[in-house]
């Protein structure tokens, strides 16, 4: 654990060589533990909770959870494993705040790599997205946190079987899990998809973009071609969709330390 200013951060490191940080949003250390071995073999793996989620715990848990906030809680992490600076890869909400790592912290990044970054801002039809957004966080704030899912996913343009959406989102919530969800919808959501980037400071950074291969047309895939268009950039292509880090994990190991 390390105190931070309003919060307390469960973290792991593994292995040694280059440090290598692993983030996700609200995704938690265990989601990136099957990539965090494979790159353990030659580097350093950091891995963490972010603050309000899992193990990573906060002193106000009505405060909403900033992108820069978890920029500044990576920035204590790198500089207290003091081994950076750090190749930097976030999936998701993970992907914004390494962006806003690289933006505030740049001497702690030498390669900052943001897979599916959801940043909405950068599109075109960015107020609808902000009232389908508006939308699901009140409908799950009502209660109805499977209508929320559903607005949710409908937003994202991600289709789920029926049976594969009873299952995730069907039965009742309880526990470490009901926290993270309400935290999520609550406190991270709203800030993590209106933050608007600093392409100035990210264009002087070493930044990648990276779209899943099987995300074409989804939410994430636009708004991730939007910020490579950007920054000039050319994305890098990851297998699977939005979550490819859990089904391929030795190539997203792979492509994190030829990025890096």
């Amino acid at each position: 654990m390390l105190e931070v200013p309003g919060a307390r951060l469960y973290y792991e490191v593994r292995g040694s060589g280059p440090l290598v940080v692993l983030v996700g949003a609200p995704m938690d250390a265990a989601a990136f533990e099957g990539v965090a071995t494979l790159l353990a073999t030659d580097h350093t793996v950091l891995t963490t909770d972010p603050r309000g989620i899992n193990r990573s715990t906060v002193d106000d848990p009505d405060r909403d959870s900033s992108p820069e906030d978890r920029a500044d809680d990576l920035a204590r992490l790198i500089a207290h494993a003091d081994a950076g600076p750090a190749v930097a890869f976030g999936s998701s909400g993970g992907a914004v705040s390494v962006l806003a790592l690289a933006q505030r912290h740049p001497e702690h990044v030498r390669t900052a790599i943001a897979h599916e970054p959801p940043l909405i801002e950068l599109l075109d039809d960015r107020a609808q997205l902000r009232a389908n957004t508006e939308d699901m966080i009140a409908t799950y704030l009502r209660g109805d946190h499977r209508g929320a899912w559903l607005l949710f996913l409908q937003n994202a343009n991600i289709q789920l079987p029926d049976d594969v959406f009873a299952m995730m989102f069907g039965g009742p919530r309880e526990g470490q899990s009901a926290a993270d969800e309400h935290y999520q919808f609550a406190h991270m959501l709203r800030g993590t998809t209106y933050w608007r980037p600093d392409l100035g400071a990210l264009t002087a950074a070493n930044v990648e973009i990276g779209i899943g291969e099987d995300s074409t047309g989804q939410l994430c895939d636009r708004t991730s071609r939007a910020l490579a268009t950007a920054l000039g950039t050319t994305p890098t292509m990851f297998p699977g969709d939005h979550t490819g880090f859990l089904d391929h994990p030795e190539t997203f190991a792979a492509t994190i330390s030829a990025l890096g």
